[in-house]
Parts: structure tokens; C-alpha cells; sequence
């Protein structure tokens, strides 16, 4: 699977940004095996998803997919079914009121703990689980636990309530599949409310690159249309692209440690805290 996500501070240029890191927006498609996709942005307001849950292509781009989005914090996933069939619900990112999450890796034993998951939540979120994924169930589980520290329906919430969401809905997990005889789970997950975008990493080849300055604006766009102002105030550019599933380094990409959460933002540098 691959899942992608950025965050930075010109909605104008928006996705045009991930034309500087083609190499996180392609996956060819295992013989045999088709592949679902989708993304979701935020654009005037509004929290928008585009999702094919079947794409029988042998190569997925999702350049063509992103191509005049305007936003300035968007996450994508290609997903090769593990638990849930390829159709709409069972497509990420999964969306709650501004929430968005994607995920890769799997719920080991998610037969035997889902239904004690699904107890952990409030009645009012447990009933928008749609679909049949472990990957949404632990959405509405971390939201459980926002939603129990009294953060669930904050306009802006501090990063750190987040973090600890994700902390409790974690082990929690952890416990129940250590219960039933299981392995924790592997597997990276990416978290936004379109103010921060939070990125767990506890998979494989997961990566950040970094944007910022005229330098890599002249680089995407040219000297000449620069020079005719097409692309005001390009110095104060800074954007964050982080990839899950990217085996060998891609130049001027940056690994993230394993078992972190990386909070991103439009404003400050990246953090990274133990999980």
C-alpha cells in the first residue's frame, strides 16, 4: 500500500506541490490484484473526498487525481485490500466532521477484538463505522478517546489532546490483541483536522520531505514565470509531503524514527515524539 499526505502554507499552490515528489504518487498494482484510492482535502471550507474503491489500472498515479486541487492539507491512500472488500466505505481516508484518517498495515485477529473496540465507543460515534475495516473502527476509537478527554467538538485542538488520543487508542489495541494471543500492529497512519497533520509511524519506509523557500518553487514552476510575478511572496513558501511505503530514499526525503508521531503544521517545524 501507499499513503501520502501535506500540509503548508499556500492553498494556491496547493497540489502542486506533489509534483515535486512523483516517485510517493505511483504504485503498480501486484498481478492479479486491482487496487482502490482515494484522498481527501480541505477547499473553501469544506471537507471533500474523491475515492474509487476499484481502479483496475496496472499503475496508479495519483498526479492525475490531484491535479488542480487547491488546498493546503490533503491525505491519499492506495489500498490493497486486507480486511473489508474493495468498495466505497471501506476506502480511506475515512472521514468524521473535519477528521480525516488514512492507515496501512493490519489489526491482527480483528475478528476477535473488534466487537470490544466497538464497545469502547460512544453510541454516537460507534453507529458512523460504515464499513467493514480495521482501519475505521480505530478511527472512531481514537475519536473515542478525544471525544472522553472533553476535545471531541474543540474549534482548535492542542496537538498534544491529539497525540494522547492516539497514545490510548493505540495500547488500547495493543492489550486486546495481546489478549486474544496477537501481535501488536504494525503499520503507519495518517491524522489531520486541516490545522495539523499527524503522522504515526510504526510500518515500513515511512518519509518526510521538506519545502520551503524560492529555491524549490523556482524549481516546480520556472524562473520565468516567477520573474513575471505569476507566484507572489514565494520566499515565506513552506510545505511538508510525508510518504508511507517508500522503500528506498528518494533525494532530499528524510526518514521518520520508527514508533514516533510526527505533528506537521503550516507554521512550525516538525515535531517528533516517542509513541
Amino acid at each position: 500500500m501507499r499513503m501520502f499526505g501535506f500540509i503548508g502554507n499556500r492553498q494556491d499552490l496547493g497540489a502542486r506541490i506533489l509534483e515535486l515528489t512523483p516517485a510517493v504518487l505511483r504504485m503498480e498494482a501486484p498481478k492479479g490484484q486491482p487496487l482502490g484510492w482515494g484522498i481527501g482535502f480541505y477547499q473553501s471550507g469544506e471537507v471533500l473526498l474523491r475515492r474509487r474503491p476499484l481502479d483496475e489500472r496496472p499503475v496508479i498515479d495519483l498526479m492525475e487525481v490531484t491535479h488542480g486541487v487547491k488546498s493546503d492539507v490533503l491525505i491519499g491512500h492506495v489500498r490493497m485490500p486486507t480486511i473489508g472488500n474493495l468498495r466505497t466505505e471501506n476506502t480511506h481516508p475515512f472521514r468524521y466532521r473535519q477528521w480525516l484518517m488514512a492507515q496501512t498495515g493490519t489489526i491482527a485477529g480483528f475478528d476477535r477484538v473488534r466487537e470490544r473496540m466497538l464497545e469502547s465507543q460512544p453510541e454516537f460515534l460507534r453507529r458512523n463505522v460504515r464499513g467493514d475495516t480495521d482501519s475505521e473502527c480505530f478511527f472512531y476509537l481514537f475519536l473515542s478517546f478525544l471525544h472522553d478527554a472533553g476535545h471531541l467538538d474543540d474549534e482548535w485542538v492542542n496537538p498534544e489532546h491529539v497525540r494522547a488520543a492516539l497514545r490510548s487508542a493505540t495500547a488500547l489495541v495493543d492489550r486486546l490483541t495481546a489478549e486474544v494471543g496477537e501481535p501488536e500492529k504494525r503499520g503507519d497512519l495518517l491524522l489531520t483536522n486541516g490545522e495539523q497533520l499527524f503522522a504515526v509511524h510504526r510500518g515500513d519506509g515511512m518519509a518526510l520531505r521538506r519545502i520551503e523557500g524560492k529555491a524549490e518553487v523556482e524549481e516546480l514552476f520556472g524562473e520565468d514565470r516567477l520573474a513575471s510575478g505569476g507566484i507572489p511572496a514565494i520566499e515565506t513558501t513552506r510545505f511538508y509531503v510525508v510518504s508511507s511505503g517508500v522503500p528506498d530514499l528518494p533525494d532530499r526525503w528524510e526518514r521518520v524514527e520508527q514508533d514516533t508521531i510526527l505533528t506537521l503544521s503550516r507554521t512550525e517545524d516538525p515535531e517528533q515524539e516517542p509513541l
